[in-house]
């Protein structure tokens, strides 16, 4: 009985994490961020692009 507890526990920890983490993902879209992965939110300047990885489909139109 004590494996199927910890069994649920670790069920509802893996959920908690996942859940935090699709509510994360949510927020960051219906606040306008275009690239979530991008450190600066994909909102650098094109004189500040040396610091951005510039890696996202954000930075498309400036390349």
């Amino acid at each position: 009985m004590r494996g199927s507890m910890a069994d649920i526990i670790l069920i509802l920890i893996l959920l908690i994490i996942i859940g935090a983490a699709v509510r994360y993902i949510i927020k960051a879209r219906k606040s306008g961020v275009k690239c979530i992965g991008c450190p600066s939110g994909c909102s650098c300047s094109h004189e500040q692009e040396s610091h951005c990885s510039g890696g996202c489909d954000c930075h498309m139109d400036t390349k």
